[in-house]
């Protein structure tokens, strides 16, 4: 067991290892500087420290998370004023927003390589999904990303985010951010490439399109999604009152989209499965897994079940991190503060992976499967991007080691057959840019 923490240990320090390479080699710090004159001088504030700083779940006013940010990674027993907060707003508009895209790229390869991903029949379970996102009343970020008007009130900035998410490894692969005008199947497109050689992907009823079926397919993937009462054939196939049918999809008024693309619009044979749920509501899904021999029909209610990670990893986003108390007022700092976050929550995610292995093998005598509590991982790990990345590989390993044992005595039971109904609330909860808390 000593040999096995050890080894996860040294594979985390791998890790991070691969990143720190990236996010200090002089060609990573030019390609993701806004001129090219930004970060050449000897600053307090190098490219190195603004990334990390701007890692770590800002949510207090910019001085107080300044004062305490320096004062742990230089191990001060007070917190001093070393950066001023106008210095940090002028050196983040020098930093490139996809600097923060191309480090969570090398942490999900660098991942997928040191670690064993869990898997579901072989497959690398992919879910898509979007969100809207409220933004701060600035005219800048109005004018980019638009309004939405409210029922009452001003209308309100916002933008539309979407994200692939692995949702047995917990980990966001690619995330997008745009204006809201840009719907969710064309997210979708700009997600679906280089996708690994086993992906399955999961989608909601919002998505199914035979386009987008053609361009997953194309990229030698597979889907399920759950599909919408508003085809003809799903309506057809529910009236029939069959578990399952092997269906014959025709392109139809799809044809311009897939010639767009430049897929073929051949017809597909696809599969449908009725899933009856714990409620009696019936729902069906549409899958490219059409052999009911190796996928039989029983495996599909738990399948489409593992698509709510996603839902569970947005309510994450919104609320633990509070994505939307967006740090500036500018178009590029909801970008940096959008990617950067999506980064840091792998980064917690990455590390909590060996822990949570260890829980569940732990586990196995207990009533229930046990889980790291996540919240308290997030909470833990603010400032130890920073720390990691300023350490040497030796101090790394004993750094990781520390934070999994910290998380080993942070869990909770995994209850299966829990269910509650949603409740639609309007959030009254906002982000005011001029009154930031001076606790967090």
């Amino acid at each position: 067991m000593k040999l096995a923490w050890r080894l996860l240990c040294y594979k985390c320090a791998n890790l991070f290892q691969i990143l720190k390479n990236l996010l200090f080699s002089q060609d990573f710090i030019e390609k993701h500087r806004n001129s090219p004159t930004a970060f050449t001088r000897n600053r307090k504030l190098p490219f190195h420290l603004l990334v990390c700083f701007i890692l770590s779940f800002l949510k207090g006013s910019y001085q107080k998370e300044l004062d305490y940010f320096f004062q742990t990674i230089t191990r001060s027993r007070l917190a001093r004023k070393m950066v001023s907060n106008a210095a940090f707003a002028k050196a983040r508009m020098k930093l490139d927003f996809e600097a923060f895209i191309e480090l969570n790229q090398c942490l999900v390869d660098a991942f997928a390589s040191l670690f064993n991903c869990l898997t579901w029949e072989g497959f690398r379970i992919l879910s898509i999904d979007g969100t809207l996102l409220t933004l701060q009343h600035f005219p800048e970020i109005i004018t980019h990303f638009g309004t939405w008007n409210c029922r009452q009130g001003d209308p309100c900035p916002k933008a539309r985010a979407s994200q692939l998410y692995d949702s047995l490894n917990k980990l966001t692969l690619k995330a997008v951010l745009t204006p809201k005008d840009i719907g969710e199947r064309q997210h979708a497109a700009m997600l679906l490439s280089d996708l690994p050689s086993n992906a399955l992907i999961l989608m909601d009823r919002g998505y199914p399109a035979f386009w987008l079926f053609k361009l997953i397919l194309s990229q030698n993937a597979g889907f399920c999604a759950r599909i919408s009462r508003q085809w003809k054939i799903v309506r057809w196939f529910i009236n029939s009152g069959k578990k399952e049918k092997i269906i014959e999809l025709k392109a139809g008024v799809n044809s311009r989209a897939c010639r767009e693309l430049g897929l073929d619009t051949s017809p597909m044979k696809l599969r449908l499965i009725r899933v009856v749920l714990d409620t009696g509501e019936v729902e069906v899904l549409i899958t490219s897994l059409v052999d009911k021999t190796t996928h039989p029909h029983n495996l599909f209610h738990g399948l489409y079940h593992i698509r709510w990670a996603v839902e569970e990893d947005y309510k994450t986003i919104k609320s633990r991190i509070e994505m939307e108390a967006f740090t500036g007022q500018s178009v590029l700092s909801v970008y940096q503060d959008f990617h950067a976050r999506i980064f840091a929550k792998n980064l917690v995610s990455a590390l909590s992976f060996p822990a949570q292995v260890a829980v569940a093998a732990a586990g196995v005598k207990k009533k229930h499967v046990h889980q790291i509590n996540f919240a308290q991982a997030i909470a833990k790990a603010k400032h130890l991007p920073a720390l990691l990345f300023q350490r040497t590989k030796r101090t790394m390993r004993e750094l990781i080691r520390e934070f999994m044992e910290a998380l080993m005595h942070l869990t909770e039971p995994i209850r299966p057959g829990r269910n509650y109904p949603r409740k639609h609330k309007i959030r009254t909860k906002k982000y005011y840019q001029n009154y930031k808390p001076v606790l967090s």
